[in-house]
């Protein structure tokens, strides 16, 4: 009988068995003695191993069948366990995978199913894991990676999808004409309120120019009263007498045949000729002036 050694990598557990009994405890990693005829050894690999499911026809609570396929994400914590508690953990873990998920579908409504697939892969997780736990097993993650309902029920769910997308588009230009009519209103009004306060501004400002054009205007007339006095305050008898024959002028040549003078013309027409006479005579002194008459012609 020889002397033999195995070695056993890090992520590898040695179960031997000495003339079938179990002698202890998982052996390696590193050199591990094996003598033959003597030792039996199963090896056991503890990294995370994924097993798929095929699809599964399943029945949900509401009858309706359904086809579901999912994956399993597992790795041995017990090497021991996992030789001595179960013949095949790998077998027994899919069997155990099948069963929950037409256990899970079947407490579950068709709609549900569809829709709470997060919650369907954390209960089946919890329910596998607290069998495959004495098995030495761990189950790290369940992934359901399709649900497939039967062809009635997809064509339904697509006229149901098809009516909701009708619905939401008929929704969304509701809304959208609505919105369209609300900006309208809010600019006609905003253009109304901007008009009237234009106008108002318009109407100020015309008022406030023809208050100062009235202003203006008043104060020219004043200016030109005030210079009309002071020119007619340096105005003598002669120049008097000359705007009197010339308005006399202006009377002749005009259709009237009776005229109105006033009173002062004569003492003016007067005076005049006195002015006349003197500058005539330059010695000679000017004739009394007889009373005032007011003529008539």
């Amino acid at each position: 009988m020889g002397l033999f050694f195995k070695i056993v990598p890090e992520y590898q557990r040695l179960v031997r068995l000495t003339f079938g009994r179990y002698d202890g405890s998982p052996r390696g990693p590193g050199w591990v003695w094996v003598v033959p005829f003597m030792h039996q050894t199963i090896t056991v690999d503890l990294r995370e191993e994924v097993f798929e499911v095929e699809p599964q026809t399943c029945i949900t609570k509401d009858n309706a069948p359904v086809t579901v396929d999912m994956l399993v994400f597992m790795r041995v914590v017990d090497p021991e366990a996992s030789v001595m508690k179960v013949q095949s953990y790998r077998l027994a873990s899919r069997g155990m995978a099948v069963t929950t998920l037409r256990a899970v579908v079947g407490d579950m409504a068709l709609d549900d199913v569809l829709a709470k697939r997060e919650q369907i892969n954390a209960l089946m997780q919890v329910r596998m894991d607290e069998v495959t736990d004495r098995w030495g097993v761990k189950v790290n993650a369940v992934e359901i990676r399709e649900i497939l309902p039967p062809r009635d029920i997809q064509d339904a769910m697509s006229r149901q999808m098809s009516a909701e997308r009708n619905r939401r588009a008929v929704v969304t230009e509701a809304d959208g004409t609505r919105e369209a009519a609300i900006a309208i209103a809010n600019g006609t009004r905003d253009a109304a309120i901007l008009n009237a306060e234009g106008q108002r501004q318009s109407a100020i400002l015309n008022a406030e120019g023809n208050r100062q054009a009235a202003i203006l205007n008043a104060e020219g007339f004043s200016l030109a009263l005030q210079r009309i006095f002071e020119t007619a305050s340096r105005i003598d008898e002669k120049t008097m007498a000359l705007q009197y024959l010339d308005m006399m002028k202006a009377l002749a040549a005009g259709p009237s045949t009776k005229w109105v003078l006033p009173m002062e013309l004569t003492s003016f027409v007067q005076g005049f000729a006195r002015n006349l006479a003197a500058s005539a005579s330059p010695g000679a002194s000017p004739p009394p002036a007889p009373p005032t008459e007011t003529p008539s012609i």
